[in-house]
């Protein structure tokens, strides 16, 4: 793996240097932004914001759902207790069995997409400087083409760097 990224110690400067990155012809994929703290103002950390998490954590949500009240209904009918005059499947008592395994399911949906999504089993990111851990911005390119590297180092530059590397 070949890289070329800067280091950038306030928000503006890698905005700078995201835009100039665009203005060299990369796309928002091609691009790699790391800190250590979110910059909620500044358009490059927005660009990862559309997630279906949502969705997934529903989904789980319903699968504990429909689980839980299989469970619950089919265990009171398989030993079916006579209590006076009141019904083989009482609901009040299996809610709570049921909110509970809802619950189970959205979070374990949410866990496994947080996982999957941050590709956690892995040590270390493929674009990393211990750096971004001191407050530092760091905004590079994996496997940047050859025929586009000055420019993207120019680029880089342009954008007020601290320093300029290639991994």
């Amino acid at each position: 793996m070949s890289a070329v990224y800067a280091l950038y110690a306030h928000p503006d400067a890698a905005q700078r240097a995201v835009n100039g990155l665009h203005a060299a012809g990369l796309s928002h994929e091609q691009i790699t932004v790391m800190s250590g703290e979110p910059f909620e103002a500044q358009p490059f950390a927005h660009r990862d914001s559309a997630t279906w998490l949502w969705y997934i954590a529903v989904l789980g949500g319903f699968i504990g759902l429909t689980l839980a009240t299989w469970l619950t209904r089919m265990t009171e009918l398989a030993w079916p207790l006579q209590t006076g005059n009141m019904p083989i499947v009482a609901w009040w008592p299996n809610m709570i069995v049921m909110f509970e395994l809802t619950m189970l399911g959205a979070i374990v949906a949410t866990v496994l997409t947080l996982f999957i999504t941050a590709k956690l089993p892995s040590r270390v990111p493929p674009l990393y400087d211990p750096e971004v851990t001191n407050g530092m911005i760091l905004v590079g390119v994996v496997d940047p083409p050859q025929a586009k590297l000055p420019d993207l180092e120019r680029a880089l530059r342009a954008g007020g760097a601290v320093e300029v590397k290639r991994a």
